[in-house]
């Protein structure tokens, strides 16, 4: 389980595909903090630690990840979001995210509006009954946000400074694909109200 909570970012270093997989190595200011089979999300999307060298580390998607994510997009010198799992204990300060991204979705629009950067995503709201709430959770990116003006394929969320200059927030342009990962409550509830309409 995830927070949403950016720790640190990372850059990645050097990508190397294996048959159906890619081994995305990246550097980091956690990464002598790190151990092999530790779990860490990148963008939101949870991989596993196979490899640590000095400041360095290696994580492995497999093809039903790089089919479903954006992570099979990245380039040497991409910036991914980093978290590593949450402790047992500590603060649940974002909210319960998995590390399961449900789908990508494209960034649309990018406005400053008086101190804030307002960006608006577009997604497929057919799949798996996603449903984004007003006022509720979402994860953009491994970024836990607060969802504005949902449509019914399209939500918008407001970034304050710090959030902009310490994630990959910073580096969005419009038609970039961001991973969506909707929040597990609002899922579970949603389900629960449409199963008893039935």
């Amino acid at each position: 389980m995830f927070t949403g909570i950016i720790e640190t970012l990372g850059k990645v270093t050097n990508l190397v595909s294996e048959k159906d997989n890619l081994h995305i190595t990246v550097s980091s200011s956690i990464t002598n903090e790190l151990k092999i089979d530790q779990s860490v999300a990148h963008n939101g999307v949870c991989l596993t630690v196979v490899g640590i060298k000095d400041s360095e580390y290696t994580v492995t998607a497999i093809k039903e990840t790089l089919n479903k994510t954006n992570i099979g997009e990245l380039k040497v010198n991409s910036i991914v979001n980093l978290e590593r799992a949450m402790k047992l204990g500590d603060r649940l300060d974002g909210h319960i995210v998995q590390g399961h991204v449900d789908e990508t979705g494209t960034c649309v629009n990018i406005e400053n509006q008086n101190g804030s950067t307002v960006f608006t995503f577009e997604y497929n709201s057919k799949i798996n009954n996603n449903i984004t709430i007003e006022k509720g959770s979402i994860t953009v990116n491994g970024v836990s946000l607060t969802v504005v003006n949902s449509k019914d394929d399209s939500f918008s969320v407001a970034i304050i400074p710090y959030t902009l200059e310490n994630t990959s927030f910073k580096n969005l342009a419009i038609n970039d694909k961001v991973n969506l990962e909707f929040d597990v409550i609002g899922k579970y509830v949603s389900r629960l109200t449409l199963k008893n309409d039935d």
